[in-house]
């Protein structure tokens, strides 16, 4: 059956747009003066209008701009809410710059990129190698770093000591360590070493092998904390601990077999001195009484 146009000359979409006839599915702009599909760009536009009616002041450069503005703020500001764990020190830097240290709480610094907050952890207890390197697991035999470990001593003996410093950051002055030190394990393990050479070279190989060991590694802690003191690193040496001291590999059996001579001779020496102290005594006493078995 033919089609009858019954609208007017609207055509499949209705009356024209501007004839006042019925809406279209696009409303009340309807298709196109031609027929065609409406103009996307019109439809963006228009709700672009709608949008603004919602918008204090009719548009994004009034009211609305400045409460935009003013939240993004409010929630930038937020940010720099931060806590502070038992074991940390918060160090509040503005502008790169310290301002102050907080302690363990809920603490407050403006946010980056104007403010910064470091929080070290100051209670963990650290440690340097000296003279060896112990394996990743701990396990198995250490690998020795003789270009560390052979120190000369005050009689011109060559010891062979592998040690350890344990070190924690300074509660007090946590701001020194972060400011002063950009390397703290190869800074402390340099302090470390030339303390102990220093010990070393001022007492025999004898004393240190044996009898002086305690006394080596309680100075050697003293040396380090003074010197690290100087340097403002905000470090504490909590403990020196030796774990091996003896003569170089190359002569450590040559120098065992003379301390075995030295202490054969000792032993020898005090069993004749006991022998004499007994003999002697008993021949004075028979002497004594052959005289007046004489008389």
């Amino acid at each position: 059956m033919p089609w009858s146009n019954q609208s007017g000359g609207g055509g499949p979409w209705g009356q024209r747009g501007g004839s006042g006839g019925g809406k279209s599915p696009w409303g009340s702009g309807g298709p196109q003066g031609d027929g065609s599909p409406p103009d996307l760009e019109d439809i963006l536009r228009r709700s672009q209008d709608r949008l603004k009616d919602f918008i204090p002041g009719g548009s994004m450069g009034g009211r609305g701009l400045i409460i935009l503005v003013l939240g993004v703020i409010a929630v930038w500001l937020l940010t720099g809410f931060y806590t502070v764990r038992p074991n940390e020190v918060g160090i509040n830097m503005i502008f790169g710059k310290y301002t102050g240290t907080t302690a363990e709480g809920l603490r407050y610094n403006l946010p980056y990129p104007i403010g910064r907050v470091l929080q070290p952890n100051v209670t963990a207890q650290q440690r340097v190698e000296v003279g060896y390197r112990s394996t990743p697991t701990g396990q198995g035999r250490a690998r020795d770093v003789i270009e560390e470990s052979l120190m000369l001593t005050a009689d011109e003996n060559i010891v062979d000591i592998d040690f350890d410093a344990v070190w924690q950051i300074n509660p007090a002055r946590p701001q020194d360590y972060v400011f002063n030190l950009q390397n703290p394990d190869g800074t402390i393990k340099s302090v470390a070493e030339s303390a102990m050479r220093e010990v070393i070279g001022r007492r025999n190989i004898q004393a240190i092998l044996t009898t002086e060991q305690a006394s080596v590694a309680q100075e050697v802690r003293q040396i380090m904390q003074e010197a690290l003191d100087a340097y403002g690193a905000g470090v504490l040496i909590n403990v020196v601990q030796l774990q091996a001291v003896q003569p170089p590999s190359e002569v450590r059996q040559a120098f065992f077999d003379v301390n075995a001579a030295q202490q054969d001779a000792v032993r020898v020496q005090n069993e004749a001195g006991a022998f004499a102290s007994r003999v002697v005594p008993e021949a004075r006493g028979e002497a004594a009484r052959t005289v007046q078995q004489a008389e």
